[in-house]
């Protein structure tokens, strides 16, 4: 393994905007956890040589599956459910249908841990995405380690030469590779050994949400990848209307997590959904 320093041709200048300030605290973050934690450490986890569990079979055998989210809060609106229940909810999602669980490990912009995934990795059938911002190769060790099966690599946050050798090493560790795009030029980043692909309802600078990006960008997509749409569904129409167009795959988070029961929420959706 090549020690992956963090390039600065990149570095995002701070308050410029939601993604650059995430951006900035998380090359910190990382640099931080790497002084701390070494490679061949992680290597010897656990959960570091199980057999992980493929998300996109999962979405390929579903027509319309639901990648239900845990996240406690969101840069833009603040605590969600700041006392949810880490287990209860994710064992609820996967219980009442889930197709793949999303899990934020962000701490300081969206609430989450490392430990969110290691808590629950034994006690879900559900492939866990683990949700961050990557911009190292020691995250791609890490999200093994702790027993993820799919890593999340965002167009917008990295170049094309890091996303084909962040793809790469997951690949090499038994790791699906979700890469989100916003427009159609982030279509460039994909390569051979990205999965899925999905499309970011919000945009990551302003935080807007406009759900007809995914509709816009379906045609665009390779049909080798299983397209992913991601935030801002809310309604079964949604689903539909993008399912018709190609989509497998919905994130959602905030629409379940709003709800005192988040599993329930889900269980209603999909109640709605077969209908």
């Amino acid at each position: 393994m090549t020690d992956s320093t963090l390039k600065n041709n990149h570095l995002p200048n701070p308050g410029e905007n939601f993604l650059n300030n995430i951006l900035l605290n998380k090359i910190k973050e990382v640099n931080k956890r790497k002084l701390n934690v070494s490679i061949t450490e992680l290597e010897n986890s656990n959960f570091f040589d199980r057999s992980t569990i493929s998300l996109k079979q999962k979405l390929q055998n579903s027509s319309l599956g639901i990648i239900a989210e845990f996240k406690r809060k969101s840069p833009s609106k603040g605590w969600i459910h700041a006392d949810a229940n880490m287990q209860e909810v994710t064992i609820g999602y996967d219980m009442e249908g889930a197709s793949g669980i999303s899990i934020l490990t962000d701490t300081e912009f969206f609430g989450g841990n490392i430990e969110d995934v290691t808590t629950v990795r034994n006690k879900i059938s559900c492939p866990i995405l683990r949700k961050d911002f990557v911009v190292d190769e020691f995250q791609i060790y890490e999200a093994k380690a702790i027993g993820a099966d799919v890593i999340l690599l965002i167009a917008s946050a990295l170049t094309i030469y890091e996303v084909k050798n962040f793809s790469r090493l997951a690949h090499q560790l038994g790791l699906e590779v979700l890469l989100e795009v916003h427009n159609k030029e982030e279509l460039n980043y994909l390569n051979e050994n990205v999965d899925m692909v999905g499309v970011n309802n919000r945009n990551l600078k302003t935080f807007q949400v406009d759900t007809g990006i995914s509709a816009n960008l379906a045609a665009f997509i390779p049909p080798e990848f299983v397209k992913i749409s991601e935030s801002g569904i809310s309604n079964v129409e949604t689903v539909k209307e993008l399912n018709r167009l190609g989509y497998r795959g919905f994130l959602m988070g905030e629409n379940f997590m709003k709800a005192v029961h988040p599993a329930f929420a889900l269980k209603e959706f999909l109640r709605q959904l077969n209908e």
